[in-house]
């Protein structure tokens, strides 16, 4: 049997027949404001709270920025590491300030020095490799940094918005939605992928309330 890992969402959990399957990587999708950044936290502060060592690597909003908003929804971080290589930090990630392009070779080694340190990582969000890149540079930065998230002895999320390019490259896909019923706009979590697990791959109600993401796995969207 694998060792189950838990979200930090009981939804969740209970749609995952359990929880994450420990060191392995996994992919949440959605849109801007769809929760995959609080989902994220989620899964961090739970772990910070069984006394594992967790790790947020932030591409995008610099690290006091996440900080504010998290502590808003009333989450911990007081025991979550923060690596802030956001565009507007001091860090020599972007090779061009103009152009904003990540070098992913210094990625690529900032991630492989938390090897064998965390128990829990995310990167997010990972599309912002994409950013002034080709569909073929996207391909070959994911591969390399593939190469890297298998070797990690953590249990890794990564978060992109809607894509396929990286599904190949990890052993579960979550997916955020907001779906219009009845003239209202219902957000529904979808599980696509998760390899060697069962799951409930049922649209699955959510919320974003001021504790953080709420999953309903008792009901149907349709019946919101």
């Amino acid at each position: 049997m694998f060792e189950r890992v838990s979200t930090g969402v009981g939804g969740l959990d209970e749609m995952l027949k359990g929880g994450l399957i420990k060191n392995r990587t996994y992919l949440i999708k959605g849109k801007p404001g769809a929760g995959k950044t609080i989902l994220s936290m989620h899964f961090l502060t739970e772990g910070a709270e069984r006394n594992e060592r967790v790790a947020y690597v932030t591409l995008e909003e610099p690290e006091d920025e996440v900080r504010e908003n998290m502590k808003v929804l009333g989450f911990d971080l007081s025991n979550v590491k923060i690596v802030d290589l956001s565009p507007t930090s001091d860090h020599p990630i972007f090779m061009d300030l103009i152009e904003d392009k990540i070098d992913v070779r210094t990625l690529d080694l900032i991630i492989s020095d938390l090897v064998g340190n965390v128990d829990r990582l995310v990167v997010d969000p990972i599309t912002m490799l994409r950013v002034t890149s080709s569909d073929f540079d996207y391909r070959a930065s994911l591969l390399r940094l593939n190469r890297t998230f298998k070797n990690l002895k953590a249990t890794t999320i990564l978060t992109c918005n809607v894509s396929d390019v990286e599904d190949s490259l990890v052993s579960g896909i979550i997916e955020l939605h907001t779906i219009d019923v009845k003239g209202r706009s219902i957000r529904g979590l979808k599980i696509v992928k998760m390899k060697g697990s069962d799951f409930d791959n049922t649209i699955r109600p959510y919320r974003i309330t001021c504790r953080g993401i709420e999953v309903y796995s008792d009901l149907n969207i349709f019946e919101v």
